[in-house]
């Protein structure tokens, strides 16, 4: 398929305007500031030990001692070799942060609509909506760069797969293996899997019809092209994926060995996450209306009314200072839905909207079924627990569905179908092969429909009360009723505002679309005028939650968090220590910023520390502090400042233990733990280690074992026993990719204490170390550099065909 000069410049055009909408976008980055994202914030406090190994050493770690007691840094910007689609991303992702991500959104919807034939002007139309869309824009806001990263590809893959159900079988393969393996490559696995239930449905409506029209033969030839084409998108990314399914099942992400809860009742077994924790962030049924109406149910939990909030009005009457007042109504707590929080609604634009329903009357059967389908079934899904049968019935049954968490963020299929669709039946509407009778028939019942819903959320104010269940907390921690009145007098103003403006975009929509098909303004006026309403409405409200205050300078980035008093104290401690921060718990890696930290920011944590915090930590079991080897435990005095007390009961790096205590099972083993004296005595499930038969071992007393080397991937003692002995050492056991050697020899070790590493060591004096050589990046790496290669030639002889065909043809006239 050969691009004409003037496609090729039109092409160079458009994504010099979405290079320079991206910017004016963001135009802070121009000034060298960056975008603070608090998720990010935590990402560079968990992986700030990798990154400055590597730029100390040039050497790529693939484990941290500085979050959850030791962890691999899979997850934590992991660098593998030969991985040369993050190097094709990072060309493609070439703007600053976060316009880098807002032009990803922006070329890779144009790429889908030149896919599916679509003019380049209306391309424009539905990029410009989908990177606009609030719920895109606000992951930007709030740090959730791998959810933005994926979502950016997305679109290029369905464009993949168009082409190929339009028998563009080469540029199609080639098209979805580079863009399937770029999408795998932005590392939210969640997203991609949402898009594949998207897949599945566009597949089975394009079989119905298949089988209508006898094109089987096709389909199943183009599902083998995609079937090949993926395949090859997953071995150009195989080391990060053999790492992430490794490190999975180890996290709580995985199946866990225990069978009973910290009650000791018995516990759901379950291959993946707690079914409550799933559907923590359920989307209210009527709260979806809120896709049109972007305040509908408050916004957020921080609006920004300024001096016109109620709120405002009632706290200077109340005799506060103005700039307090104004203070408070700037973080107003608006947001009244079913959802423990919200950072903004996932606002698709009301005009994008409109359109989606005059799709509905004016596109191919064939697209407005795998369109509309995806769209409803994500937005059931995004209901969670408020439709329990479909929830349910999806965690129980559909494969690898009860790994993700948060189903409200599979909104994200709405939020790609319905600005296809809008721009699909656009097309449609411009079509002279299409009956005008027919358009203005479609035009007047999408009016009719969307003015009745947005007159009939208008009169349905009067059934709500704008009450929050959050409010009851608000009020006992010292909010006054009569202040929280006037938020909730704060929250029907909104709502009627939105409601009002929503009408307003409607009405001037379908005037647009009137005057175009009486005649009275032509195509080009009409695309114009729709981009502005378009603009003006999408980005009216993302400047709601993501403007330039967001923004600040590029230090405060790269050094999100500030060292206090305590952390510049603890830093003059050289010696090898963890330090815990119960404020933060599992739930925070400011410490990990610092120093070696017990706790961290993950969405899949190591499996075997959250239950030593649940089963015992949390019940106040310090003995677990001391075999993690915490020295340092931030407390706070009486007037809340915090400080570092001391832990002088801790069992340092490693230690000698006098008997081992068998255990038969993961229960048993755990249990165990409470009541255990664990510097003389080791807990071994001898069940999974049947060659651990000694049960005692003599500690003379001069015996001694020293921390002498400390690395992220390695560790070295030297011990003196004039015995064999049995050693706990203060680490994670990881079944994969550690190694230990005592004086250069490998041997073995094993999992003790139910989450520590444990060895049998012989009398004398010996050096102990433990490398992590883990195999799976080897084995990756090598599968990675020949799928390269094959994806190379592939693309190589697509170009080289692309041009030697039209030759071949021209020889044969």
């Amino acid at each position: 398929m050969k691009l004409s000069a003037k496609a090729i410049f039109t092409n160079l055009i458009v994504i010099a305007l979405f290079i320079i909408t991206a910017l004016a976008y963001f135009n802070p980055v121009l000034q060298g500031k960056a975008i603070f994202q608090s998720d990010i914030a935590q990402y560079k406090g968990m992986a700030k030990e990798r990154n400055d190994y590597k730029e100390t050493t040039g050497v790529e770690s693939y484990w941290t001692n500085s979050a959850f007691g030791g962890m691999p840094t899979y997850q934590l910007g992991a660098n593998y070799p030969h991985d040369y689609v993050k190097k094709l991303d990072r060309l493609i992702r070439f703007l600053p942060r976060p316009a880098d991500y807002l032009f990803l959104y922006f070329i890779g919807f144009y790429i889908l609509m030149l896919c599916m034939k679509v003019e380049y002007r209306l391309a424009v139309l539905g990029a410009l909506a989908f990177g606009f869309s609030t719920y895109l824009i606000i992951i930007l806001g709030v740090g959730h760069n791998a959810k933005a990263h994926a979502l950016g590809y997305l679109p290029m893959v369905l464009g993949g797969i168009t082409l190929v159900f339009r028998k563009k079988y080469l540029l199609g393969f080639i098209l979805t293996s580079i863009a399937m393996a770029l999408e795998i490559s932005a590392n939210h696995y969640q997203m991609t899997y949402y898009f594949m239930l998207l897949v599945l449905i566009l597949g089975l409506v394009y079989l119905i019809y298949a089988i209508k029209d006898k094109q089987l033969k096709h389909f199943f030839s183009s599902v083998g092209i995609l079937i090949l084409a993926v395949v090859l998108a997953i071995a150009t990314n195989a080391t990060s994926l053999m790492a992430t399914k490794e490190y999975a099942d180890w996290s709580t992400r995985g199946k866990s060995e225990l069978t009973i809860n910290p009650d000791g009742s018995a516990k759901e077994i379950n291959n993946g996450l707690d079914r409550g924790y799933i559907t923590h962030y359920s989307y209210g049924v009527t709260e979806s209306l809120d896709l049109l109406v972007p305040r509908m149910f408050g916004g957020s939990n921080h609006e920004d009314l300024g001096k016109d909030s109620k709120a405002y009005e009632f706290l200077i009457g109340q005799g506060l200072q103005p700039s307090r007042a104004l203070e408070f109504s700037k973080d107003l707590p608006l947001y009244w839905g079913d959802q423990p929080g919200t950072s903004a609604p996932a606002y698709i634009g009301v005009v994008i909207f409109f359109l989606f329903v005059l799709g509905l009357f004016l596109v191919k059967r064939k697209f407005v079924l795998w369109l509309l389908g995806g769209t409803m079934l994500s937005l059931f899904l995004s209901w969670g627990k408020n439709f329990p049968a479909l929830t349910n019935f999806m965690i129980d049954y559909f494969p690898l569905y009860n790994k993700f968490r948060a189903v409200s963020s599979i909104q994200v299929i709405l939020e790609l179908c319905a600005p296809i669709l809008a721009v699909l039946g656009l097309r449609e509407l411009f079509k002279s092969s299409v009956k005008k009778k027919v358009k203005m028939k479609a035009l007047k019942f999408t009016g009719i429909i969307v003015g009745s819903v947005l007159v009939l959320i208008f009169l349905m104010k009067g059934f709500f009360d704008f009450e929050s269940f959050r409010d009851a907390s608000m009020v006992q921690r010292g909010f006054p009723e009569d202040l929280m009145a006037m938020i909730e007098r704060d929250r029907e103003a909104v709502y009627v505002n939105d409601t009002i403006r929503s009408l307003i975009y409607i009405v001037l929509t379908a005037g647009v679309l009137f005057l175009f098909l009486r005649g009275k303004v032509k195509k080009n006026l009409v695309v114009i005028a729709l981009g502005v309403l378009l603009l003006f409405d999408l980005i009216g409200v993302n400047l709601r939650y993501v403007n330039k205050d967001d923004f600040v300078r590029s230090r405060a980035v790269e050094r999100p968090f500030q060292a206090s008093d305590f952390d510049t104290a603890i830093q003059q401690d050289k010696e090898v220590f963890r330090v815990f921060d119960p404020q933060e718990g599992l739930n925070g890696a400011r410490t990990s910023y610092f120093h070696n930290s017990l706790g961290g920011y993950h969405a899949a944590k190591p499996g075997k520390l959250e239950d030593l915090f649940e089963y015992h930590l949390y019940e106040n079991n310090v003995e677990v502090l001391n075999m993690l080897n915490v020295k340092y435990i931030i407390q706070q005095d009486e007037e809340g400042r915090s400080f570092p007390a001391v832990n002088d009961d801790r069992n340092g790096n490693a230690w000698f233990v006098e008997r081992i205590q068998p255990v038969s099972s993961a229960d048993e083993e755990i249990k165990a733990l409470k009541g255990l004296n664990s510097k003389t005595t080791a807990v071994v499930n001898t069940k999974a280690y049947p060659r651990i038969t000694k049960l005692s071992y003599e500690v003379d007393s001069l015996a001694a074992i020293n921390l002498v080397d400390l690395r992220p991937d390695a560790v070295k003692y030297n011990y003196s026993n004039s015995s064999a002995g049995f050693i706990v050492f203060s680490e994670m056991h990881y079944p994969k990719g550690w190694k230990s050697f005592v004086d250069g020899k490998e041997v073995a070790h094993i999992k003790v204490n139910y989450a520590f590493r444990g060895m049998k060591v012989p009398e004398g004096n010996h050096e102990i170390a433990f490398k992590f050589e883990p195999e799976v990046v080897k084995t990756g790496s090598q599968i990675a550099l020949g799928s390269n290669i094959l994806l190379g030639l592939v693309v190589l002889g697509g170009i080289v065909f692309s041009f030697w065909k039209p030759k071949r043809k021209g020889a044969k006239k």
